[in-house]
Parts: C-alpha cells; sequence; structure tokens
C-alpha cells in the first residue's frame, strides 16, 4: 500500500469504529471494548507507517476535486509533512491509551458505549485536521471536536457543573468559530483557493491583500479552540467530565487543534507584524496568569487544566516569535507528560475518593496505595516543571531559545519586541509552573494526616493492617507506556530537528542555567513553604479525610463496609461534592497549603481565574439576558395585547349580535318597520337637500 493510503486510512479507521460503536452498542454490547480499542490501535500502527515512510522528508499530497462550487474550489486534499506525521503518532497514542484505560475506568458505566464511540470519533476528527490539505476539510474536523467535546465534557449529565461545562465549552469555543469561518474564506478570496499549499505560495509571491485582517480573525479562532486568553475560560469547568476526557482534550485533540493550525500556516501570521505582536502579548498573559491561577486551585483537575493553558501559552509564544519547530516539539512532549498527569490523577481520585488537594494533603500512605500513579506522575511533573533530563525541559527550552534570538534581533519573522515579551513571560511562567508542580506533589502525596483512605469500603483493609488491592493493569499499564516519552523524548531533540524544518531544536548553555534555575527557585520557595506552615500547623492532628460517596456516610461512622465503587462513580460524586468524612475541619481550607503564603493577598484573587467568569457575566451574559426579558416582555404585552384585541373585537361584535337574535318574529317586524321607516325619512332628507 503506499503512504497515501495509508494516511487516508488513519482517521478513516477510528470513524469507523464509532459508527460500528454506536450500532451495536445496544444489540452486541460484548464488541463495544474491542471496536473501542482495535481501530484506534491500527490507526497508531498505520500513524507510525506514515511517519516513517514520510520519514521528516518531501511532504506527501495528494487530492481530489470534491466539487464544482462555481466559485473557489474544494478538494479532498491530503498534505503530510514531517510535523504531521509526528503529531498523528502523538494523537493516536494518547487516544489508545485513553481507550485502554476508559476499559476499566468506566468499565461499569452504563453509556460508556456512546462514550466510547465519541472518543474514537473525536480521534478521527483531530487525525483529519491533522493529514488535510485544504481548509474546508479541515473545518470540517475542527467543528465535529467541539461537537465531541460538548457530549463528553457533559457525560455526566446527572450533574449540573457537568451541563453547566458543556454547553460553556461549547458557547465559548462557537463563539471563536464566527469570525474563524469569515477569517478562512477571506484568506480563500485573496489566495484564490482552499488548499495550503496553495495558500502558502500565495503568500510567499505577495497575494494576500488583507494579512493582519485575516490573520486576527484566524486567531479568534485559536483562541477560543486552543484556550488561550480571553477564551480560555471554558477549559477548567471542562474538568467535569470523566478525566480520560480530560487527558484526551488537553494532550492531544481540540486544544491541540489551534496551536496546530497556527504552525501549519504561520507565514500568513508572519505576514503580518501586528499579528504576530498580537499571538506574542496573547500567549503572554495566557501564560502568566494561569501559572498565577493554577498555584491557588485546590481541585487537582483544575490545576493541570490551568497547566494546560499554560503550556499552550509556550507553544503560542513560539509561534509569536516564527519558530514552529518548537511549538510543535512542546506540543509533542506535552501531550505526553499531560495524559500522564491527567491519567495519573484519576487513578488519584480514585484512591483518595476526593478531587481536593487540601484533603489529600489531610490523608497519608497515598504512595503506597498506588506507586505505579504516584512513580509515573513524579516523572510527568517534573517533566512540567522542565527539569533535565525529562521531555518537557527541552522543548521548553527551544521555545525560549526562539524566543531569545528574536528579542536579540536575530529573527527576521517577528518583531523584537514580540521576542522580549515571550522570553520574560516564559522565564517567569517557568518559576510558577515548578511551585505549582512542587504544590501538587506535595499536597497529593506527602499527608501528614492518617493513613487511612477516603473511600469508605477500604476502612477496614486499612485498620487490619492489609494492603489495599492495586489499580486495574489497563489503568497502571497505560501510566507506565506515557511515562517513557515523558522521560525520553526529549533526548531525540536531535534527531527530531529535521522534521521540523529547522537546523537545531537544542538548549543554549544561558537559556538552560536562566530556566533550570528560576525552575529550581520556584520548587525550593515551594518547599520551604510548605514544610514552614506544616511546623507552624503541626503534623500530629489528624485533621481527617473527604468521601466522595455521601450517601456511605452513615456507614463509615457506624464501621461498616458499604459496596465497592467504580472510579467512574468516584469521580461522578467528587465532582458533585466534598462532603466531608469527619467532620467540617475536613473541607475546610488547608492551612499547610504553600500556594497561600506565596501568593498572599493575590490568592483568593487567582483562585478564581482572576474572576473572569464574573466580568464576562457582567459584560455578557447579564445584558444579554436583559435584552431577552425585554423582548420577552414586549412579545408578552405588547404584541400579544394587539392580538388578543384583534380576537376581542369580533367577539365582541359576535355578542352584540347574538344578544339581538331573540327568535321572535313581532320583534323581527318591527325592527324592519323601523329600519323602512328611517331609509324613508333618509330618502326625503336626501331629496330635499338636492332640490
Amino acid at each position: 500500500m503506499t503512504t497515501t493510503t495509508l494516511a487516508v486510512l488513519v482517521p478513516l479507521l477510528p470513524f469507523l469504529g464509532a459508527v460500528a460503536g454506536l450500532l451495536l452498542g445496544r444489540t452486541a454490547p460484548g464488541f463495544v471494548r474491542p471496536l473501542a480499542i482495535l481501530p484506534t490501535l491500527a490507526a497508531l500502527a498505520l500513524a507510525v507507517t506514515v511517519a516513517v515512510h514520510q520519514g521528516g522528508g518531501k511532504a506527501v499530497d495528494a487530492a481530489t476535486r470534491l466539487t464544482p462550487t462555481g466559485g473557489v474550489p474544494i478538494d479532498l486534499a491530503l498534505h503530510v509533512d514531517g510535523f504531521a506525521a509526528l503529531v498523528a503518532v502523538l494523537v493516536t497514542v494518547v487516544a489508545t491509551c485513553v481507550q485502554v484505560y476508559s476499559t476499566a475506568y468506566l468499565r461499569d458505566d452504563p453509556r460508556y458505549a456512546s462514550y466510547a464511540a465519541l472518543v474514537s470519533l473525536f480521534t478521527s476528527a483531530m487525525l483529519l485536521v491533522v493529514y488535510s490539505g485544504d481548509l474546508m476539510v479541515l473545518l470540517v474536523g475542527w467543528e465535529i471536536m467541539g461537537i465531541c467535546s460538548y457530549f463528553l465534557v457533559g457525560h455526566y449529565w446527572e450533574t449540573p457543573q457537568a451541563r453547566a461545562a458543556s454547553l460553556k465549552a461549547f458557547l465559548i469555543t462557537k463563539l471563536g468559530d464566527v469570525p474563524f469561518l469569515f477569517g478562512l474564506f477571506a484568506l480563500a478570496a485573496d489566495a484564490g483557493t482552499f488548499r495550503i499549499t496553495g495558500v502558502l505560495d500565495a503568500v510567499a509571491t505577495g497575494g494576500l491583500d488583507h494579512p493582519t485582517l485575516i490573520a486576527l480573525l484566524l486567531v479568534a479562532g485559536v483562541a477560543g479552540k486552543s484556550a488561550q486568553f480571553p477564551l480560555h475560560t471554558w477549559l477548567p469547568d471542562a474538568m467535569a467530565g470523566p478525566t480520560p476526557v480530560s487527558a484526551l482534550i488537553h494532550a492531544a485533540t481540540m486544544v491541540a487543534a489551534g496551536v496546530y493550525f497556527v504552525a501549519r500556516l504561520l507565514p500568513v501570521f508572519a505576514a503580518s507584524a501586528a499579528a504576530m505582536t498580537v499571538l506574542a502579548v496573547m500567549a503572554a498573559v495566557t501564560m502568566v496568569g494561569s501559572a498565577l491561577a493554577a498555584l491557588a486551585q485546590d481541585d487537582i483537575k483544575r490545576v493541570l487544566a490551568y497547566s494546560t493553558i499554560g503550556q499552550l501559552g509556550y507553544m503560542t509564544g513560539a509561534l509569536a516569535v516564527g519558530d514552529r519547530g518548537a511549538a510543535v516539539f512542546h506540543l509533542l512532549t506535552h501531550g505526553a507528560f499531560k495524559a500522564l498527569l491527567f491519567l495519573g490523577a484519576g487513578v488519584i481520585i480514585h484512591a483518595a475518593g476526593t478531587n481536593s488537594l487540601a484533603a489529600m494533603s489531610r490523608m497519608g500512605g497515598l504512595p503506597k496505595r498506588i506507586p505505579d500513579a504516584y512513580w509515573t506522575m513524579t516523572i510527568a511533573l517534573l517533566a512540567l516543571a522542565a527539569i533535565p533530563p525529562f521531555a518537557g525541559f527541552f522543548s521548553k527550552e527551544a521555545v525560549l531559545v526562539a524566543a531569545e534570538h528574536t528579542a536579540l534581533g536575530d529573527s527576521a519573522t517577528s518583531p523584537i519586541g514580540a521576542g522580549w515579551i515571550v522570553l520574560i513571560a516564559g522565564l517567569l511562567t517557568a518559576l510558577l509552573t515548578a511551585a505549582y508542580a512542587t504544590r501538587l506533589w506535595l499536597l497529593a502525596f506527602r499527608g501528614h494526616g492518617p493513613a487511612a483512605p477516603a473511600l469508605p469500603q477500604a476502612l477496614d483493609s486499612v485498620r487490619a493492617g492489609e494492603t489495599p488491592p492495586r489499580q486495574p493493569l489497563a489503568m497502571s499499564a497505560v501510566l507506565w507506556v506515557l511515562a517513557v516519552p515523558s522521560l525520553a523524548l526529549g533526548l531525540a531533540v536531535g534527531r527530531l530537528a529535521g522534521w521540523f524544518d529547522v537546523t537545531s531544536l537544542a538548549p543554549t548553555v544561558t537559556t538552560a542555567v536562566l530556566s533550570t534555575g528560576v525552575a529550581a527557585v520556584g520548587g525550593i520557595m515551594t518547599y520551604a513553604s510548605w514544610r514552614a506552615l506544616r511546623y507552624k500547623a503541626g503534623t500530629n492532628v489528624p485533621l481527617g479525610a473527604v468521601a466522595a460517596h455521601p450517601q456511605a456516610l452513615d456507614s463509615v461512622r457506624a464501621g461498616e463496609t458499604p459496596p465497592d465503587a467504580d472510579p467512574a462513580a468516584s469521580e461522578v460524586e467528587a465532582i458533585a461534592t466534598h462532603e466531608a468524612v469527619y467532620g467540617s475541619v475536613a473541607s475546610a481550607p488547608d492551612p499547610g497549603d504553600p500556594g497561600r503564603l506565596l501568593l498572599g493577598p493575590l490568592h483568593r484573587h487567582a483562585a478564581t481565574g482572576f474572576h473572569l467568569d464574573a466580568l464576562y457575566a457582567a459584560l455578557f451574559v447579564r445584558p444579554v439576558r436583559a435584552g431577552a426579558e425585554l423582548v420577552r416582555f414586549l412579545d408578552r404585552e405588547v404584541v400579544d395585547t394587539y392580538v388578543r384585541a384583534a380576537g376581542a373585537l369580533p367577539r365582541l361584535l359576535g355578542t352584540a349580535v347574538r344578544r339581538a337574535q331573540t327568535g321572535n318574529v313581532q320583534t323581527y317586524l318591527a325592527a324592519l318597520l323601523a329600519g323602512s321607516v328611517v331609509l324613508a325619512i333618509a330618502a326625503v332628507l336626501v331629496a330635499a337637500a338636492g332640490a
């Protein structure tokens, strides 16, 4: 089979798996899990084969005309270059791991069939975006991802948080997609084609008449899809969905699509200095703001969500200084360790029975109960903090080196000011990233409370000194699979440069020492604050635990052992409430949280995402609701008044006529005689007036 045929099959196989899964979900439930895993696994094998055949060399192009449009033609086009091949491998690796992990995580979920089919469709849509050579075909995958995210984030529709989060994610991303669509049309009108190669050729020959307008319209769509300021507020709330979905969205699909799109069309953005400056400012605000917010979050998944926003800011910053190689390299390493972090967080949530870091800090023994999650998440957090030799160090250094070159005037594709903005914000974010990564590790794994889990069913075994059962193999094995690229992917930096059409992705001594130094400072400050607060608060006072199953509280207090619960049930309850087992002190703010000490008075603002949701509610939601209320009032009280009046007048006339119809013949004759007399008198008067 040719490389083109193999590339076509990569997005097609998960799509067929999704269709088959939806059709057979009820009639043949035994086929659901194989249909979830095998097509995605086959797509992974084919994506690796395509990457090997492409080898970072000449791009593979193929196209066929879909239909004549009378204007700009639309082609079913394929374009696979080096970084498209690598991103496709990332997408299929993460999707396969998520599908395998979900077989255990959602093993008792009655909606697993539709969930697995939507994950496969989500994967297929992202692969369509990656391999597409035509902007209209790319838009199809772009929009399908938005629809899939709506359903997957709202998987736990029983909880109001999930319903609100799915609606919020859909509306905000669609808000960005409107200008994005106009930008695509304007780009095609200027270039005369939707083909990506044709667009790039037009840019190279100066064929774009409105580069700034087009680039800014496209940036709006990228900001919504990749959760960049100011359209990023949907991503933390999307944590109400299942943890495997969070891993897929944050690591390989949806948010990665915006970064990939800009990388694919970077010459379009580079044609406008204003657009590159806007990208740099957006990236800087996103990086620093999300890192500060992550340092103040109590929910472990929200910490990771804000972390994703910040790392996407790094990628956008690399694009803003004209280096798509650094951006896509960080996209690859981030996909590995962020998927690991979210899937590991799912294991922690199941073991601790809560999303709350404050509750976890009051527990003990989590590393012994979940050793696989403990060690693999430690690797992932070191990669997130960009500590050498982990993968995140090399990709983050590539971003900072690109920013340094632009700031020093060595780049012709981006303004010097954009380089300085990205470089300073990147260094500050490196410090904050190490701080919140250290904080998460300390609060999750170094609690000083009793070595009792929050899940009530395990209390008896802990009291008896028994070892609680290990997590399912499907969940633990996936963590170790993802730990390999989180640790080793950066070591292949020399071999990857050719795939991105750049000479080198290796760090320089100056940026490596500087960024590693500020990261070490952030980690040390956090650890010192944690130790000081623990010493001040005392470490021998058990502060309790938090249960994910409030219905089991009475049995826990009575010393009974309720039936076992699956991880998905733990999570859906943890989303709904943080009910305390041993009193309200368990859900109180943790006095040993170093984030409070490091942020000081800024903590309460950072914990709410700097009140952006409240600001948007005041600026947009309330005015729209007020306008809706006004329209409702006008419709009911004004328009309906005329409608009711139009019906009331004939009704009154009918009532009057009905009363005149008495059925008495003498009355009718009297009325006829009176009418005749009136007519006669009127005739006489008219005749006299005429004479």
